[in-house]
C-alpha cells in the first residue's frame, strides 16, 4: 500500500501566516519548491497500492488543531512541563524531551524533531544546537526559567516553525504502518492495515491518525505496555471490525480510541493518578467524530 500526502502547488507553503518566518532565504527556496509537491510514501507491497491526497488547507487545519489540542493554540504552551512528569512537553506536537541521565517508558521525540527541522535549513537558536539533553533537570527548575533568554528564544523558535512540525507529525505517520504491521502477527496483519485504509480514505480521517499516533504513540513499544496491554494507534485500530469509510470509519476509531484509553487507565500504577487526565482524553478521541 501507498500512501501520498500532496501538498498542490498554488496553495502557500507554510502553515504558518508568515512566509518562511525561521528559514533563510536560500533554504526558503528549497523548501517552497519541494513541500507543494511533498509524497510521502509507504510501500508495504510491491503490487497493492492505495493512496490518499491532503491538500495544503487540509494539512494547515491538521497542524493548528494539533497546536490547538496540546497547547490551546498559545505560544506559552509550547514549552511546557506537566505535573507528575519527568520530561518537557515542547511544540504543537509536545515532543518529549529527557533531561541528561533520565529515561523513561515514553519515546523521546524532541531530538528526532531537531533533526529533521535542522535538516530543512530552520534556523535554531545557539544554545539549542549544543544541547545534548534538555537542560533543565525538573519541573520546579523548567518553572523557574520561564522567562529565561534561553526559553524565550525556544518558544520564538517553536512559533516560527509550525509549518515543519506538522510535516515531521505527518512524517511519523508515514513511517507508522510498517512498524505496527511487522508488530502485528501476520494472521492480523489484513485487519490491521485494512483499518488504517479506512480511516485514511477521508480528510477527517487523516487527522484522527496524526492526532493520535502524536498523542499516544505507534503502539508498538514494549515499553510503552500496562500489564501487558499497548495503546497506542496499533491497539485502536486492532479493536476495530466496521467495514464503512468515511464518518462511520472515524466513529467507531474515536469509540474504539475511548475504550483503549480507559483500559490503560485501569492498568496503570496507581500512584501515577492518570485518572485525572481520562475525561480529557475521552473528550479529545471524541472530538474526531464531532468536528
Amino acid at each position: 500500500m501507498r500512501l501520498r500526502f500532496k501538498m498542490t502547488g498554488a496553495e502557500r507553503c507554510t502553515l504558518m501566516d508568515k512566509a518562511c518566518p525561521s528559514r533563510k532565504q536560500k533554504h526558503c527556496a528549497r523548501f517552497s519548491a519541494s513541500f507543494p509537491a511533498c509524497i510521502l510514501f509507504i510501500a508495504i507491497s510491491p503490487q497493492v497500492f492505495s493512496a490518499i491526497t491532503l491538500s495544503h488547507a487540509e494539512a494547515l487545519r491538521i497542524g493548528k488543531r494539533i497546536w490547538q489540542n496540546e497547547c490551546n493554540g498559545t505560544m506559552s504552551g509550547l514549552t511546557s512541563w506537566n505535573t507528575g512528569e519527568d520530561f518537557a512537553s515542547l511544540g504543537i506536537g509536545h515532543f518529549i524531551w529527557y533531561p541528561e541521565g533520565k529515561r523513561g517508558p515514553f519515546e523521546e521525540s524532541f531530538p528526532k524533531l531537531m533533526k529533521f527541522v535542522s535538516d530543512r535549513g530552520a534556523d535554531v537558536p545557539s544554545w539549542l544546537q549544543n544541547a545534548r539533553a534538555c537542560p533543565w533537570q525538573s519541573q520546579s527548575d523548567f518553572q523557574r526559567a520561564q522567562n529565561s533568554p534561553e526559553l524565550k528564544a525556544l518558544r520564538d523558535f517553536l512559533v516560527h516553525t509550525v509549518d515543519l512540525q506538522a510535516q515531521f507529525l505527518v512524517n511519523r505517520l508515514q513511517n507508522a504502518l510498517p512498524k505496527m504491521l511487522e508488530e502485528t502477527a501476520p494472521p492480523n496483519r489484513v485487519h490491521v492495515q485494512e483499518q488504517f485504509e479506512r480511516m485514511s480514505n477521508s480528510a477527517k480521517g487523516c487527522y484522527a491518525l496524526v492526532d493520535y499516533v502524536n498523542f499516544k504513540g505507534e503502539g508498538v513499544l514494549h515499553t510503552e505496555r500496562y500489564r501487558g496491554e499497548g495503546w497506542g494507534l496499533l491497539q485502536v485500530l486492532a479493536d476495530m471490525h466496521g467495514t464503512s469509510n468515511g464518518s462511520g470509519a472515524v466513529e467507531e476509531f474515536a469509540r474504539s480510541a475511548s475504550a483503549i484509553l480507559t483500559r490503560r487507565v485501569k492498568n496503570s500504577p496507581p500512584e501515577r493518578n492518570e485518572s485525572r487526565w481520562l475525561p480529557g482524553w475521552i473528550n479529545r478521541v471524541n472530538s474526531y467524530a464531532r468536528d
